[in-house]
């Protein structure tokens, strides 16, 4: 496994995060344990999970799935990064149990350390942009956290490009040290971020987690698997359709490299520097292994400009990805 450093943080992750998104919805406790203990061995150090993960459980369900495999053995949290997320509704009904005013980000780490069973979180994160609550209030809030040692560093997720500068602008005027990541959808057929997301990041040492790096599927083989699991769904199969003809020729070209088309992908997104790890969602052992074997894989620059014809991004950052 290799290891990068986390934006311009002197914590070094792996190139693979593993993701829980599917902890209590697709994966039972006794699985989601195994994968985690998989992970560790396979050098994986990177942990992501969101406060509102749980699916068919219940919002909060993955963290305590990784609080209760911690308590297992107390020596894997130093082993790990561990990163959770704030902002979405912890209830149906609650009016300040989501956003991110001073309010619910205290009380939303509070319950998370709690399901989690630990003392800090690695890296807390803002799961979407809020509009409505100031940055000096998110800061003040993200601060004292930070003060009391109860999080480490601050990332974010689904933030656009303006939104990371103004951030880190007034985290600056206030000395704080601002956001170190964000969690961004990215792979080969959506390619958006490479206008503005991408360049905004860079400049700021903010390390990218892409997402959703197989696009849901999408870029797994899914034309001789599109009758299996999900791949039933229709909005599911409306896309697949709408992109057949570059699925066709993107599968056509792993085949012809000798290499899964769920390898190729995130061998690609690798490639990128200003990437830090794909998170990945495993729901089995096996998976798992797959995505960790992936990112030791190669791609000659033949087959990147390959890629890149099959599948066009912006045009390079922007404002020449759309003027000149």
């Amino acid at each position: 496994m290799r290891y990068v450093h986390l934006g311009r943080t002197g914590v070094k992750v792996s190139r693979i995060c593993l993701g829980t998104m599917n902890f209590g919805h697709y994966v039972t406790e006794a699985d989601s344990h195994q994968i985690l203990d998989h992970a560790l061995a396979l050098g994986v150090n990177f942990v992501d999970t969101a406060n509102v993960y749980g699916g068919d459980k219940g919002r909060g369900t993955a963290e305590e799935y990784i609080g209760r495999w911690l308590m297992k053995d107390r020596a894997k949290r130093e082993q790990i990064v561990l990163a959770t997320k704030v902002y979405g509704a912890m209830s149906d009904d609650g009016i300040n149990d989501r956003r991110l005013s001073a309010y619910h980000i205290r009380a939303a780490c509070e319950d998370s350390l709690r399901r989690l069973q630990t003392d800090h979180i690695d890296l807390y994160q803002m799961h979407h942009v809020d509009r409505e609550t100031g940055w000096d209030e998110i800061w003040q809030a993200m601060e004292q956290l930070v003060r009391e040692g109860k999080v480490l560093y601050v990332g974010s997720s689904n933030f656009a490009g303006w939104h990371i500068v103004r951030a880190n602008e007034i985290a600056a005027r206030r000395n704080f040290m601002g956001i170190v990541s964000e969690q961004s959808l990215y792979h080969l057929a959506n390619r958006a971020i490479e206008s503005d997301l991408i360049p905004a990041c860079e400049t700021y040492g903010i390390g990218i987690i892409p997402w959703s790096p197989l696009g849901g599927g999408l870029l797994c083989g899914v034309l001789k698997k599109v009758k299996q699991g999900r791949r039933t769904e229709q909005g599911f199969l409306e896309k697949v359709e709408r992109l057949r003809p570059q699925l066709e020729k993107y599968e056509t070209l792993c085949s012809e490299i000798g290499h899964p088309p769920a390898d190729v992908a995130l061998a690609w997104m690798l490639v990128n520097p200003a990437i830090t790890a794909p998170i990945v969602g495993p729901r089995t052992v096996q998976q798992l292994e797959q995505n960790v074997q992936a990112s030791e894989l190669t791609l000659e620059s033949k087959v990147m400009q390959q890629l890149d014809e099959i599948w066009p991004g912006p045009g390079g950052p922007s404002p020449e990805s759309y003027a000149w």
